[in-house]
């Protein structure tokens, strides 16, 4: 066997607890506590009908055949992009073909050489290797602590981005984003929030719900959660619209989004605009499973996303299966996904749960646990 894969063989063996894939359970098969689908709309026939009915309205090819530089660009397109700025409350949008890649491409391309990133520690991943991509200084830190990012705020140096989530991926908690934008405007820095995890709670998400938009630098908004399709985009002034477009390699260097992609977007955002009673099942059903969960190592979040720290990978990899084998599809959360001690199960609610479903599941915790 080569070096090479030797090596491979040897990571592997680390993450072999850890990064396995798992097959999609057959629908009812067991509860879905584990998926971003928060307001259902990826299961949605409303949003099948509405994306079925709008792409047979077009004529369109079955693909965009190019990048959005070349022969990939659509009028549809750019004027679904003006209205997400819209209804975000921006000035101007950007779309890209996945959070993924919007994140990489802004943090790649706008910080340079002698400038400052500076991050929460439990900012996404994706941030963290568009950022390494840049020649800025990269800090982070320590999470939702304003005296420490107060204290990276006063060595930074250059142009300052400060980057938050709006709701946490993994905890699933909120930042103090007033405080932040305080101390981000004391210290002339700019504020990008990640708002992937707060859309479908808050429809429009955290930054527009408290009316900070005119605060924040840039925002990133992605569709493959609480919107139920694929894609992101990056909300901010027309100014870096048009610097992501000439810079951003993520946006470049790809084929853009089929008209079919595109669609779904926009006819998602129709549904979005008039599912405010959906909204408010997913925030009754948040709140009924805080009232009836009694496990003490809760993290505190009034979000969709419920964590219960076990701080060891084979208990929380007992808990997970034990739950998926009373009929909940909970998923184990370990390390190194999540810091060592940090091990946990990872509960995600949805509008479409139903009360005796969330009444069972967190019974059944509360007796695996407490």
């Amino acid at each position: 066997m080569s070096k090479a894969l030797t090596y491979i063989q040897s990571k592997l063996e680390q993450r072999a607890a850890v990064g396995s894939l798992r097959a999609l359970k057959p629908e009812n098969d067991l509860i879905d506590f584990c998926s971003n689908d928060y307001l259902g709309f990826a299961r949605s026939t409303e949003l099948k009908e509405l994306i079925k009915k709008e792409t047979a309205t077009q004529h369109s090819l079955n693909g965009s055949t190019g990048s959005r530089l070349i022969s990939g660009n659509l009028k549809y397109t750019e004027a679904l992009e003006r209205h997400i700025a819209v209804f975000h409350n921006a000035g101007a949008s950007l779309l890209f073909n996945s959070g993924y890649d919007a994140n990489v491409g802004l943090f790649s391309s706008l910080p340079q050489k002698g400038d400052t990133i500076i991050h929460d520690e439990l900012i996404h991943a994706s941030i963290i290797d568009g950022a390494r991509l840049s020649l800025a200084n990269r800090y982070s830190f320590k999470h939702n602590d304003l005296e420490s990012l107060e204290a990276k705020l006063k060595a930074a140096k250059g142009n300052c981005y400060v980057v938050v989530e709006s709701v946490y991926s993994m905890d699933g908690d909120e930042p103090p984003l007033q405080q932040i934008v305080k101390l981000t405007t004391k210290y002339d820095a700019n504020l990008i929030v990640d708002e992937a995890h707060a859309i479908g709670l808050y429809p429009a998400g955290l930054v527009s719900y408290i009316g900070l938009q005119g605060k924040v630098f840039a925002r990133i908004v992605t569709f493959g959660k609480a919107l139920g399709v694929h894609g992101a985009v990056v909300l901010g002034s027309d100014l870096l619209r048009n610097y992501l477009i000439n810079f951003a390699r993520s946006f470049i260097y790809t084929t853009a989004a089929s008209f079919h992609q595109v669609a779904t977007i926009k006819m998602a955002y129709e549904l979005l605009n008039r599912s405010e009673a959906t909204v408010q099942l997913l925030k009754a059903n948040i709140a009924l499973f805080k009232k009836h969960i009694y496990a003490p190592t809760l993290i505190e979040s009034n979000s969709a996303i419920q964590c219960i720290i076990l701080g060891d990978n084979n208990k929380a990899k007992a808990v997970a299966t034990h739950l998926q084998n009373a009929g909940f599809d909970v998923r184990a959360i370990m390390s190194p996904t999540v810091a060592i001690g940090a091990e946990r199960i990872r509960i995600c609610l949805h509008a479409f749960n139903n009360p005796d479903e969330i009444i069972k599941l967190t019974s059944a915790i509360n007796t695996l646990i407490i």
